[in-house]
């Protein structure tokens, strides 16, 4: 059983933070889903909202094995202008810990600064932010480079959450 920590806020796409939430638990992980939100987090498109376990502020990184960062457009945006949310995620590049982000969600890796030289995929917007940034972006399903997982939208979650179970083991 891996401890993996959700790192998100509102404005999130409902099932790129449900469906890895579902399958990982559904897989035996302990799964919690932190956000500088107290309570409970807005989904994009009124989809609904998630329960928040942990406040970021509250949250020591070196407690998980692994993170997800789902995407929507606001989400990621929000949180790649929080500094304690990309000291978050560094902890986790930093000590090559599984890190797996869809569709919007890879502006935060190249915000922490650790997309250089890593092919990658994303929603096909960030491309141009993503080649920028140094990365080699390819459109396809999910990408693995290292310990770093990416997915391009919803339609690729089953690609994601078999990739990034393959991280865990």
């Amino acid at each position: 059983m891996k401890k993996i920590a959700i790192l998100s806020t509102n404005g999130f796409e409902h099932s790129e933070l449900t469906g890895p939430q579902k399958y990982f638990i559904d897989a035996g992980h302990e799964v919690t889903v932190i956000s500088p939100e107290p309570e409970s987090i807005e989904a994009a498109h009124e989809e609904g909202s998630v329960a928040v376990d942990l406040l970021l502020a509250d949250a020591n990184p070196a407690d998980y094995d692994a993170l997800i960062l789902p995407g929507g457009q606001v989400n990621p945006d929000i949180l790649r202008m929080n500094k304690h949310a990309l000291t978050f995620i560094k902890h986790f590049t930093d000590a090559q810990k599984p890190v797996a982000a869809i569709c919007h969600a890879p502006w935060l890796l190249i915000e922490a600064g650790v997309v250089s030289g890593k092919q990658m995929t994303s929603w096909p917007s960030l491309k141009t932010d993503l080649v920028n940034a140094g990365a080699i972006w390819v459109d396809e399903a999910v990408v693995t480079t290292g310990n770093i997982v990416t997915s391009r939208n919803p339609d690729d979650i089953p690609a994601f959450n078999d990739a990034f179970a393959a991280l865990l083991r």
